[in-house]
């Protein structure tokens, strides 16, 4: 058998954070995804065409998967445990693992007041795996301390079946480590160094001694199923995405 080549073509960034976000997902999960979440969609995508065959996927606003009460119905399966990821994001995310997606600034005296966070202190709860993505990798993002919490990575309560998994940036690939109950550093993507994601993380990222390695998330075949199939799939359910990164 022989081994996949790690792709030497030039990769988009949304590609790159498509491919590690993918390699995250594990045959046989049930992986669903909310509004305005193009990229992990397309991660579960690729994963299902490639190494992870019995992968269920639940891609809101699929036209191939429709909800016949929309979130309502997502969250009941959530609640019964049928969910294994899901994805969330944030205006502010912190060490801890805690995401803000409702205000910045004083409570009373919001600087920003956003939607706020929907579903996502129940989903977070009750699915078993959490993986947080964003498009943007800066200390604005990635603070100390959130100043809202609408969701957090995990707690002792006893109902709850999981937490945070791993968060997939612009920059590179970072875990929740359960023991400390602190977002550490996993890897980075190539063309980024390890000085300019530091630079960009508001609180320390648990590097120590750690050697950290440069992860290109793609092989050649995993690329062009991403620009084949995956693409086709995606001009259906996000077209604009589509167009934005693979073209009209």
């Amino acid at each position: 058998m022989t081994k996949p080549t790690i792709s030497t073509q030039s990769v988009q960034t949304p590609e790159v954070m498509i491919g590690a976000i993918s390699g995250l997902l594990r045959d046989g999960e049930w992986v669903a995804t909310g509004t305005l979440s193009p990229i992990p969609a397309a991660a579960a995508l690729l994963a299902k065409m490639t190494h992870a065959p019995h992968l269920t996927t639940l891609i809101y606003g699929d036209p191939d998967f429709r909800l016949s009460e929309g979130f309502h119905e997502l969250f009941a399966l959530a609640q019964k445990g049928k969910i294994d990821v899901f994805f969330l994001s944030g205006v502010q995310i912190d060490k801890g693992g805690s995401i803000n997606l409702s205000m910045l600034g004083d409570y009373d005296r919001p600087t920003v007041r956003l939607p706020g966070g929907a579903g996502s202190s129940m989903l977070s709860a009750l699915v078993r795996r959490v993986i947080i993505f964003t498009t943007s990798h800066n200390q604005r993002l990635f603070v100390p301390k959130v100043d809202f919490i609408n969701a957090t990575a995990a707690d002792d309560a006893p109902w709850r079946r999981g937490g945070l998994s791993h968060l997939v940036t612009p920059l590179c690939t970072m875990a929740f480590d359960g023991t400390k109950k602190e977002i550490i550093l996993e890897s980075i993507f190539p063309g980024v160094s390890l000085e300019e994601v530091v630079r960009n993380t508001g609180f320390d990222l648990g590097i120590g001694e750690r050697s950290i390695p440069v992860m290109n998330p793609l092989t050649d075949e995993e690329l062009a199923m991403l620009r084949g199939p995956v693409q086709e799939r995606m001009r259906r359910i996000y077209p604009q995405f589509a167009a934005s990164v693979w073209g009209s």
